[in-house]
């Protein structure tokens, strides 16, 4: 997978503007958790409103099976993206383990760019690499099985021709499916493995990656063949918001505290 990084066109040089860009992924933004929602609504408006670029690494949704979806909550979702999109910030959104069947009318919903995983940016003069991080967790067998199957076109062709209620019903049971997984795995085991990610970054010839999927927000400094090198791991939002922020002067990883009584989404 990581021997055929894609260079993004996108190119953010320092001297363009003195702004930042944006990362976050592993929203998971569903109606049975609403406060999610409408801080990530808020996030759009205000925070991202100013940024040169957000970059969604994956998972906005919990669950997403077609383009053709017009659930209610996740249409608010898109038209707050779109929104963005009108005030100038480009968006550029990755599939995720659970949201892996974007397509194109998502992109058109939502005025987003979909982007490959991995994908090789520059930020301010850094090459950085993205990626969702679930095919790092190579531990997780079962895992990388059952992603080698849903990530296949066939598959997903077949699935996508079923009735708008069945997917959802199949989805839900597949959530329930990766929770169980979830809790009966060993926590090393879903997280990135280390060869994993030296792996990737030697096959892409940089030394920064920006990753989620894990949930477990950090910056990992370490050395590779000599050099130093870094992996930047993004966090969930299920508590509270996190969101890597990249500017001219360099990152930082934040938490983004919660309102306890946020408005609807």
């Amino acid at each position: 997978m990581f021997g055929h990084c894609v260079q993004c066109s996108l190119t953010i040089r320092a001297e363009r503007s003195a702004l930042a860009t944006l990362f976050i992924s592993d929203l998971h933004l569903d109606a049975s958790e609403p406060a999610a929602g409408a801080q990530f609504v808020d996030f759009l408006a205000l925070r991202a409103s100013r940024a040169d670029a957000l970059y969604i690494l994956g998972d906005l949704f919990e669950t997403w099976v077609g383009d053709d979806d017009n659930e209610p909550y996740r249409d608010r979702i898109c038209v707050a993206l779109a929104s963005l999109g009108q005030r100038g910030v480009a968006c550029y959104v990755m599939h995720g383990n659970r949201d892996f069947l974007f397509q194109s009318g998502f992109a058109r919903r939502t005025g987003v760019r979909l982007i490959a995983d991995p994908i090789i940016v520059e930020l301010y003069g850094e090459p950085a690499l993205l990626t969702h991080g679930d095919a790092l967790c190579t531990a997780d067998r079962p895992y990388q099985l059952l992603r080698g199957v849903v990530r296949s076109p066939r598959w997903q062709q077949s699935f996508l021709r079923l009735p708008l209620p069945l997917r959802r019903s199949l989805a839900e049971q597949a959530r329930r499916g990766s929770q169980r997984h979830t809790q009966r795995t060993a926590g090393q085991i879903m997280d990135a493995d280390q060869a994993a990610v030296a792996a990737a970054l030697r096959a892409c010839g940089v030394r920064t990656l920006i990753h989620g999927h894990t949930h477990r927000p950090a910056v990992h400094e370490f050395e590779l063949d000599g050099r130093c090198a870094r992996r930047i791991v993004l966090g969930a939002w299920h508590d509270r918001g996190s969101a890597l922020e990249w500017g001219p002067q360099g990152f930082r990883l934040e938490e983004l505290p919660r309102s306890p009584a946020p408005h609807c989404a």
